[in-house]
């Protein structure tokens, strides 16, 4: 009797159906003092850093602080490679290092990348990590990296209201597939597609936008190679139908402008406020150059005018040496209202504020002159130097940035090189592979990193493959943990008996994430009238919570957002000339 009822119950087991385990990455978590104190007398600073989740390389950056506005339209470097406005920049890079989960030290002799000792003052620290041991982890098995598959992926951190979402979601080619972060990474049914049928003559190319009020509409971006003209549609995204055209937004649905189609031309949409911005670039004409972002109305489709990218991107020495005239931009991506701009087939990459004048649109500019991310640098180049090149490497098919504003790309042609790590302020890092890599094609590197469950680095696998391009790929969307921190390098500490700082600063709001209150501790040197506007991630303000001149010393601001919508918010502290911008989360 009892051999009979174990034969039962393990028939029973056998047949009991077996549910997939949803995505649940270990997230990487790198902390240190928020204020570090330095004499800056070369003596070694020991920095504590606390590591959770995974092991991690890391790279220790320090940077100027509050002298933005003294750093206008600055150009230097070997070949001109480095321009800044408006940023603050570059004091030193450390070498790479490896931190372990539990208690670390970062060390630091006070001397800048020139072996110079910095002058005391203050300064803004950065912690760069991602996990180099692990093996990536699966999220997805449905998305599919066929051809340039990843290029133009979109991920969507935030929903209609602009409040974190609790999974954020997967856009894959052509905006055909969704898919929900966090899903069961195996379960190919909960992959979400739509079709859509174009205009006769029309094609789409590998890019989409989610309209971030409404992710009922999309934007993708489309080309007709007969008759010469790009553009944009949009459309009602219609899970698992037939999507349909927006008929009464633009001319019949679409926003569309005379341009040979390119294969660096196809970036997608992104959109800020009211307004669409979308690249175009022709890399063909060898006599006329020609590289601008539309500004397109969102609500409308009209073309609302353009931003001019000649002078950065058309290379008439390229041209001398048998590449390119232009070659981009061709990719475009968004992050806190700025625009990371790139080019698989150039040395290019730009940081811009789509919202500045004109003169003040660049940010940064990274090209050839400082070995990252470069083209032609080798010795033995036939084009040597040539930026604006399609066939030699490094293949950087997407740029990507974190919410510090590092900034990733994929590197194929490199060896076994995952990707090309720059600076906030667009400085090259160096070169770094995610564990067991090759030296196979790499399609996309794109961040999460918005206090989510599910922050990190998301890739494809195609480098795990043995095949050549053009051939069937390795499916698949997979991750990596990273994070990246900032704080403060100082050599004037506040004094509780002077009650005085000796500088300028704002502190990250207490709670954060908070519900419905939380406090803002600043220190000005002088006395001046202070401002703390908060603003949504549109770029909106929406209170005000300080407008007053206040003395010399210490003080806190208050927000009570019982009446605000959860999601992220940004404040900003002005006192005189000085400025800084933290980001906090709220939470219902």
């Amino acid at each position: 009797m009892i051999r009979s009822l174990s034969i039962f119950m393990l028939l029973v087991l056998c047949a009991t159906p077996v549910f997939g385990i949803n995505f649940s990455p270990t997230v990487l978590k790198v902390s240190a003092p928020q204020t570090v104190t330095y004499d800056f007398d070369g003596k070694e600073l020991q920095i504590p850093v606390t590591v959770s989740g995974t092991n991690a390389l890391a790279i220790f950056c320090v940077y100027t602080k509050d002298k933005a506005s003294s750093i206008s339209r600055v150009q230097n470097g070997y070949l001109g490679w480095h321009y800044v406005n408006n940023v603050d920049t570059s004091v030193y890079i450390s070498s790479m290092s490896q931190l372990t989960i539990g208690k670390n030290t970062i060390k630091w002799n006070g001397k800048d990348d020139d072996g110079v000792m910095v002058p005391s003052g203050e300064y803004t620290y950065y912690i760069f990590s991602y996990d180099n041991v692990s093996a990536k982890t699966k999220v997805s098995q449905a998305i599919t990296n066929q051809a340039m598959g990843g290029k133009q992926a979109l991920i969507l951190e935030t929903d209609t209201e602009g409040n974190p979402l609790v999974n954020p979601l997967f856009y894959g080619r052509s905006g055909v597939n969704k898919w929900v972060i966090g899903y069961d990474p195996e379960d190919l049914t909960l992959l979400e597609t739509t079709a859509h049928t174009l205009p006769e003559g029309y094609s789409t190319g590998p890019s989409l936008w989610v309209q971030p009020d409404n992710h009922s509409w999309v934007f993708l971006r489309v080309m007709n190679t007969e008759a010469n003209i790009n553009g944009l549609c949009k459309m009602l995204w219609v899970p698992n139908g037939e999507s349909t055209i927006e008929t009464a937004w633009g001319d019949g649905g679409m926003s569309m402008w005379p341009g040979k189609y390119s294969i660096t031309n196809q970036s997608g949409a992104v959109s800020i406020g009211d307004n669409l911005y979308v690249s175009y670039a022709d890399c063909f004409d060898l006599e006329n150059a020609i590289s601008y972002i539309n500004i397109i109305s969102l609500d409308g489709g009209e073309i609302l005018g353009e931003i001019d990218l000649i002078d950065w991107w058309s290379d008439t020495e390229s041209l001398a040496r048998g590449a390119r005239l232009t070659a981009g931009p061709g990719g475009i991506e968004l992050r806190n209202n700025m625009l990371l701009l790139n080019s698989h087939g150039s040395c290019m990459r730009q940081l811009a504020n789509p919202l500045a004048d004109e003169e003040d649109f660049t940010v940064w500019i990274n090209r050839n002159g400082d070995y990252i991310l470069d083209k032609n640098s080798e010795e033995s180049s036939a084009k040597p130097w040539a930026c604006n090149d399609f066939a030699p490497g490094p293949f950087t098919y997407n740029l990507s940035p974190d919410d510090n504003f590092f900034s990733i790309a994929p590197c194929y042609d490199m060896g076994a090189v995952s990707f090309g790590l720059l600076a906030p302020d667009g400085d090259g890092i160096g070169y770094f592979a995610f564990s067991g890599e090759t030296a196979q094609w790499k399609w996309f590197n794109m961040f999460v990193d918005y206090g989510s469950a599910y922050d990190g680095i998301y890739c494809d696998n195609q480098s795990s493959s043995t095949l050549d391009f053009g051939k069937e790929a390795i499916p698949g969307l997979f991750f990596i943990a990273h994070d990246s921190i900032k704080g403060v390098l100082t050599s004037n500490p506040v004094s509780v008996e002077e009650g005085t700082p000796a500088a300028f600063t704002v502190g990250q709001n207490v709670p954060n994430p908070f519900n419905p209150t939380t406090t803002i501790q600043f220190s000005i040197p002088e006395a001046s009238h202070v401002m703390v506007d908060v603003f949504n991630v549109a770029g909106q303000k929406v209170d005000t919570i300080a407008n007053e001149f206040m003395s010399a010393g210490s003080h806190s601001a208050t927000w009570n957002a019982s009446g605000f919508s959860a999601g992220i918010y940004f404040y900003t502290l002005r006192s005189g000339a000085s400025t800084e911008t933290r980001k906090m989360t709220l939470v219902k």
